[in-house]
């Protein structure tokens, strides 16, 4: 109980501080020349992404920031966070550019709209960006041909509007969507949709100085002259919440949680597995809060935990269960296919190999919970009836009987007599008595080791 108790705290400790805001970085003397600052634009694009970024242009601006220098390396996500990030990006008071790197990274999707969005495009050797296709969450094509017709011109639009705002070639970005090409950071340079190969910072900065710009409708030129760079990093706050803020682990968080919840019905007596389970329904919640999703999901999720449940309450043959394990499988495929998340691309192999194991492990182990409560009590007051005594004294009506090694007072059950040295049996109990029965030859007893004898 203690070190549940301990377990607990220390868990509820590591949620405040993952929840509690942390300080940016100090900005040091902002009278030591000009100032770049360098944000990273990292995984999903979501709320969790676009609060950092907020975050990140509160720092520029308080640092008097030359330019803004934004390290992207995304797969895609959320197109109503892309469009916050775009928003955030037009109206910041400072040129910013989104720089693709290292190498081997990516700006994908909803990646691709945020360069085209940029002041300054740049991509580093041996990276890629594109296939900005818009898709269900699924990764699929969106399934209503006038739907997606609507959502391809209205991306294609939007693409095409950011290019010619920045003076790129707007066919060749539109291509990103219509055709889902993408290009390597040599195809991009050559198609016009970027401004430059940079392999390093100080390569952007030196591209940048004397350029002009439009900030806010005036024409701005940038001066980078002895240039220091500021860097900010994510808060752990909100990387916990990009964690759990990507669909396929606010699923498995969710799924988790139920079956954790379940089992604490089914075998009560202790709080780790309730609580625990509350928190991960929680934090799957929360995350599912941060992205479109589906209704009709959730509820294919505890309509398959209900029959896994009744299978094993009727004691059926597994074919229910099955249907249950299917149903929560669906549910997680059909939960993220809402308007909002065209961008959206997430590992569905990962969460259906995940959500079929939590699945099997929870059959199996509910299935075992469910079997030892049909079995016989073999402990507590329930325990003790039906077991063997020995009578050591008369019972007239009450005395002294030996069970299970133990001295017990007992009462005779009819108020008979029951002679020393004959055998019973124990019918209930009644507090710290045995009510004892004679036992008839027929009537089997269960002795101390939990056999029957007869």
């Amino acid at each position: 109980m203690k070190r549940s108790l301990v377990l607990t705290a220390a868990f509820c400790l590591l949620l405040l501080l993952a929840t509690a805001g942390f300080p940016l970085p100090a900005m040091g003397d902002q009278d030591a020349g000009t100032t770049v600052v360098v944000g990273k634009i990292e995984g999903v694009v979501g709320i969790a992404l676009e609060s950092h970024l907020e975050e990140v242009m509160e720092a520029a601006k308080e640092n008097n920031a030359a330019i803004l220098v934004l390290v992207m390396d995304t797969p895609g996500g959320l197109s109503s966070s892309m469009k916050g990030v775009i928003q955030q990006i037009e109206g910041a008071p400072f040129p910013v550019a989104v720089w693709v790197s290292p190498s081997g990274s990516r700006a994908a999707s909803a990646g691709a709209f945020i360069v085209q969005a940029s002041h300054i495009a740049a991509m580093a050797p041996g990276t890629n960006m594109g296939a900005a296709h818009p898709v269900v969450a699924s990764g699929g094509d969106i399934p209503d041909e006038d739907m997606k017709t609507k959502v391809l011109s209205d991306f294609a639009a939007q693409i095409r509007a950011l290019a010619e705002q920045r003076g790129r070639n707007p066919e060749a970005a539109e291509a990103m969507v219509t055709e889902s090409v993408s290009y390597t950071s040599t195809e991009a340079l050559n198609a016009g949709v970027i401004d430059l190969v940079a392999a390093d910072l100080d390569e952007i900065v030196a591209w940048s100085k004397g350029k002009k710009f439009m900030i806010g409708g005036q024409e701005t030129v940038i001066d980078t002259s002895g240039y220091r760079v500021v860097e900010i990093e994510m808060s752990p706050r909100l990387r916990a919440l990009q964690f759990i803020s990507r669909p396929d682990v606010a699923y498995l968080l969710l799924v988790a949680g139920v079956f954790a919840i379940v089992f604490e019905v089914l075998s009560p007596g202790g709080f780790v597995l309730g609580v625990s389970g509350g928190m991960l329904v929680l934090f799957g919640a929360y995350g599912l809060r941060m992205i479109p999703f589906n209704w009709a999901g959730i509820v294919f999720l505890l309509a398959g935990v209900a029959v896994m449940i009744l299978d094993l309450a009727v004691g059926g043959v597994g074919i229910l269960s099955l249907l249950g394990a299917g149903a929560v499988i669906v549910g997680g495929l059909i939960l993220f296919r809402a308007p909002g998340g065209e961008l959206l691309n997430m590992s569905y192999s990962l969460m259906t190999g995940a959500v079929i194991i939590i699945t099997g492990f929870f059959m199996l182990a509910a299935w075992a919970v469910w079997r030892s409560l049909s079995n016989r009590p073999v402990s507590g007051s329930e325990g003790l009836a039906g077991s063997e005594v020995l009578l050591i004294t008369d019972l007239s009506p009450r005395g002294s009987v030996m069970c299970r090694g133990e001295i017990w007072k007992a009462l005779s059950a009819d108020g008979s007599i029951m002679e020393s040295g004959s055998a019973g049996v124990v019918e209930r109990v009644e507090g710290l008595t045995l009510v004892v029965k004679n036992r008839k030859p027929e009537e089997p007893a269960v002795n101390y080791n939990g056999t029957v004898s007869r």
